[in-house]
């Protein structure tokens, strides 16, 4: 998924506690958990946990197994300091030295501090307070399955479907066609197939719909419904292959036209797009009334 951050919050006990989406997962903030146990300088209690063995323990073993790009041994290098009582470790510092991704520091006003992964907040929430930890995962369980938020995320998932085939249909483009053009007429040819596709799937190219809405931003993809990106992405994966079987753009139009009409009849009625389609029609409705 692109990196549009989705933000929502969650009570719990009685305190706010930021929650925030990134590229499909869930990050809540650890500055707020702390303020449960102090309010004032939360940072010095997520320090303190941080600086435990036992913690210590726990998230440098949660990068090992989730993390690919975890630097292993400047972990370890802190290992043995982690036993002793001078050692201390921060947010920040662990970020910048392991290439941690379990914890993400965040400057800012209102919304800034220290987020962490599920895993991670829930063992600090249970070193803060064993019964605090449970409120904490009946909150963020309902978050789950809350529809305003879900929405949130369908919007995501909708954008990323005009991007689901792309590098495949831009490759074989580059790979097939891009060698024989100079460099503007590369970027030229990217805008011409992507017209193939909105020519064959909604009757005109993109700067025919922007002459038609200049009131709008963005474009036709933006305001289509779930079926046709649906429709659209499957129609991409097919131009590619045309494109790489060498068959000219005026014959891949024919076809492309034909495949969109035959898809649109199969899966109009299908009830996978129309539920999707009712979540995103409610998103929009939600958007559009903020």
């Amino acid at each position: 998924m692109d990196n549009k951050i989705i933000k929502t919050k969650i009570k719990v006990k009685d305190n706010l506690i930021n929650v925030m989406r990134i590229k499909n997962t869930d990050y809540i903030s650890l500055t707020d958990l702390a303020r449960y146990k102090n309010p004032l300088e939360p940072g010095e209690v997520i320090i303190k946990w941080m600086s435990n063995k036992s913690s210590f323990d726990f998230y440098s073993l949660w990068e090992e197994l989730f993390n690919d790009n975890f630097k292993v041994a400047e972990s370890r290098y802190f290992k043995n300091d982690s036993a002793t009582q001078s050692f201390t470790m921060s947010p920040s510092r662990w970020i910048n030295l392991t290439n941690a991704i379990g914890f993400i520091s965040k400057r800012g006003k209102y919304d800034g501090g220290t987020f962490a992964h599920p895993d991670i907040a829930l063992e600090f929430a249970s070193w803060i307070d064993p019964a605090f930890k449970l409120y904490l995962i009946k909150e963020f369980e309902r978050l789950k399955y809350n529809e305003n938020y879900q929405n949130e995320v369908e919007w995501s998932v909708r954008r990323m479907l005009t991007k689901t085939n792309y590098k495949i249909h831009t490759d074989s483009i580059k790979e097939n066609i891009v060698p024989k053009l100079t460099d503007k007429q590369k970027q030229n040819i990217y805008a011409d197939e992507a017209d193939v596709i909105n020519v064959a799937l909604f009757g005109q190219t993109a700067k025919e719909w922007r002459d038609s809405n200049p009131s709008l931003k963005g474009n036709i993809r933006d305001y289509t419904d779930v079926l046709h990106l649906v429709i659209l992405s499957n129609l991409e994966v097919l131009n590619a292959n045309m494109i790489e079987d060498n068959i000219k753009q005026s014959e891949r139009l024919i076809k492309l036209n034909s495949v969109a009409k035959k898809e649109l009849e199969v899966l109009i009625s299908d009830k996978n797009i129309i539920g999707i389609n009712n979540l995103n029609n409610k998103n929009n409705n939600l958007i559009s009334n903020k």
